[in-house]
């Protein structure tokens, strides 16, 4: 890849990450309005988005430059490694991290990562029929139960809330 190629990349998953920590703010706002003794929006939330948004593009940053080490585990680690142990890194150094990532909401976070692992997993729906049609019904039977768990553990949050 051209380095020109890489910088397009690089830009296009730090568009997709702002929109990412926008669609966390607009949960944990919509949650708020239901819920308004829940995590409130502060300086500190929009601070910590930032953090978790650099967390990521590190990790991103981390994840091509891997790929020119010339050993195959450290090319095939997965970018949510690379981003975790950012993550870990700066959370061990500095505790200013730690408090300004509390100030957004779990729940929040757990919504969006969950719509688009949703997303992801119905875009290979028709390859995942193709391995057998048993298949489909044990994923039915998976998001239902997931949808359900997630719903009923979000519920039960909100009402200890």
């Amino acid at each position: 890849m051209t380095k020109e190629n890489n910088l397009y990349e690089l830009f296009k998953d730090a568009i997709i990450l702002l929109l990412s920590i926008s669609l966390v703010l607009f949960v944990q706002w919509i949650k708020l309005i239901r819920n308004p003794k829940s995590t409130p929006i502060t300086t500190d939330t929009f601070i910590g988005l930032g953090m978790l948004w650099l967390f990521s593009l590190l990790g991103i940053v981390i994840s091509m430059l891997m790929k020119k080490v010339p050993w195959k585990i450290i090319q095939g680690f997965p970018i949510l490694g690379w981003v975790s142990i950012v993550s870990l890194i700066f959370c061990l150094i500095s505790p200013y991290c730690v408090r300004v990532i509390n100030a957004v909401d779990f729940l929040s976070l757990t919504t969006s990562v969950l719509a688009f692992a949703g997303i992801s997993v119905t875009h290979r729906l028709k390859e995942l029929t193709k391995i057998s049609w048993k298949i489909l019904i044990v994923a039915i039977f998976v998001f239902f139960g997931m949808y359900f768990m997630d719903t009923l553990i979000s519920q039960i949050a909100l009402n200890l809330s």
